[in-house]
């Protein structure tokens, strides 16, 4: 799994990956919809010039209990708050170390770098580790609501 996979599992943003059986294959559900079968023409038009005679393709017609999923935003500063009162001295909003040790992960230098290579990091930045850690720091923050978490606009 990776480190970021990692951070939006403990965020609660991505469910514990299983190991996965070769013989299992996934299996996918669609939404039932009834679908209203085709008119059939009485006899043969030269053309058609009423609206009803052009579409002879079926309707879709939602059941009535279909609901499309929507996104779930988790409240990441809340979850890390929580978690913060039990870690006095660790600033999670400025520091990308103090986030990591936060969520119970390897905040060492090789991680880091390895989480900022798994996420793009230019290599100018990967250069100087300060650097690093602001733009590794902004982009899993930026990540992080992408995939779901609400995190406000003053950090990112």
């Amino acid at each position: 799994m990776s480190i970021f996979s990692s951070i939006l599992q403990k965020l609660g943003l991505k469910k514990k990956e299983e190991p996965a059986s070769p013989s299992a294959a996934p299996v996918v559900t669609a939404p039932k919809a009834s679908v209203a079968p085709a008119p059939k023409p009485a006899a043969p038009a030269a053309k058609a010039s009423t609206p009803a005679a052009k579409s002879a393709e079926p309707t879709f017609t939602p059941t009535a209990n279909f609901r499309p999923n929507a996104i779930s935003e988790v409240d990441v500063v809340a979850h890390l708050e929580k978690l913060a009162a039990g870690s006095p001295g660790l600033d999670w909003k400025v520091s990308i170390v103090d986030l990591m040790k936060l969520l119970g992960l390897d905040s060492s230098l090789a991680a880091r770098k390895e989480l900022a290579t798994e996420l793009g990091c230019p290599a100018d930045a990967m250069a100087d580790s300060a650097r690093m850690n602001v733009w590794l720091h902004k982009t899993v923050l930026k990540k992080v609501a992408e995939n779901g978490g609400n995190i406000p606009q003053s950090l990112l």
